[in-house]
């Protein structure tokens, strides 16, 4: 689907008819990945309505010129719900960079969130200043391993904690494609502008609807320090880190994961109008 919107047409995808839950995928990624993570949740779920855009410079939706800085790319986001759910209070859940601009979207529309769920997001915290741990791998399979071409082997031992099938296909299905269509030179430029005017750390006042913090003890990516820093921006935050679980944990982690997502989506369905 397409929403032609001022100065950029958002690519998405829409399943399901309910209360909208908007779910935004990391930098380089797209929709796809969201997808394959979130949409298991809702095979004995209903009620929700799940939206998955492409954020300008990924996936199906073009990066355009006058894009240039984070707060840019949050105007769009706004935009693009103003256009699809109009005046809908909405409940949003962000992966990596997604969780910043789900950060993000809370400090400009507090009143209109009803929940959010951050998966190993992003913080609002200079690159250089991040809390990281070093990338360990917990899980080897050496016969996987030896089944791969060298540049695929270590890209698979760079980013996994857990070396397994599932996550090879994740990579191979779901991350790689998108990263080869995303427009590299488009995001660059906005990543020299790396976090928004504003300071999420810091939000005028609680947030206090439902939230889940999920994220891995081994993410060498983005890391679990700095998200324990703003929690008391979130009264009703369940902060959860999870051994065996880097910043792939939705497909490490898949059991739990699905669990403690499900639950969160349990406590907004308790609070909800």
């Amino acid at each position: 689907m397409e929403c032609r919107l001022n100065n950029v047409t958002i690519y998405y995808e829409q399943f399901g008819v309910g209360k909208p839950l908007l779910l935004l995928h990391g930098w380089r990624a797209d929709h796809r990945l969201a997808v394959k993570n979130f949409e298991p949740l809702f095979e004995q779920r209903d009620g929700w309505k799940r939206i998955y855009p492409d954020i300008p410079g990924m996936g199906n939706t073009p990066g355009p010129d006058w894009i240039t800085n984070q707060d840019q790319m949050l105007d769009v986001l706004l935009e693009f719900i103003d256009t699809v759910i109009p005046k809908h209070h909405f409940c949003v859940a962000g992966t990596s960079y997604g969780g910043y601009l789900a950060q993000g979207l809370i400090y400009r529309r507090p009143e209109m969130v009803d929940g959010a769920l951050f998966l190993v997001p992003v913080m609002g915290v200079n690159a250089e200043d991040q809390s990281l741990p070093e990338h360990v791998t917990l899980v080897e399979d050496i016969d996987l391993l030896s089944e791969l071409g060298k540049e695929e082997a270590d890209f698979f031992q760079g980013i996994a904690v857990v070396q397994s099938r599932e996550v090879l296909e994740t990579i191979r299905r779901d991350i790689l494609p998108a990263f080869e269509i995303a427009d590299h030179e488009f995001l660059e430029k906005v990543a020299e502008h790396y976090l928004f005017s504003f300071d999420t750390n810091n939000l005028p006042r609680p947030f206090e609807k439902p939230v889940l913090f999920l994220l891995g003890r081994q993410d060498s990516m983005i890391g679990y320090i700095d998200a324990w820093r703003v929690l008391e921006n979130y009264p009703r935050a369940s902060f959860i880190v999870l051994d065996r679980a880097g910043h792939g944990l939705a497909v490490e982690q898949t059991g739990l994961f699905r669990a403690l997502a499900g639950e969160w989506l349990d406590r907004v369905e308790e609070c909800s109008p």
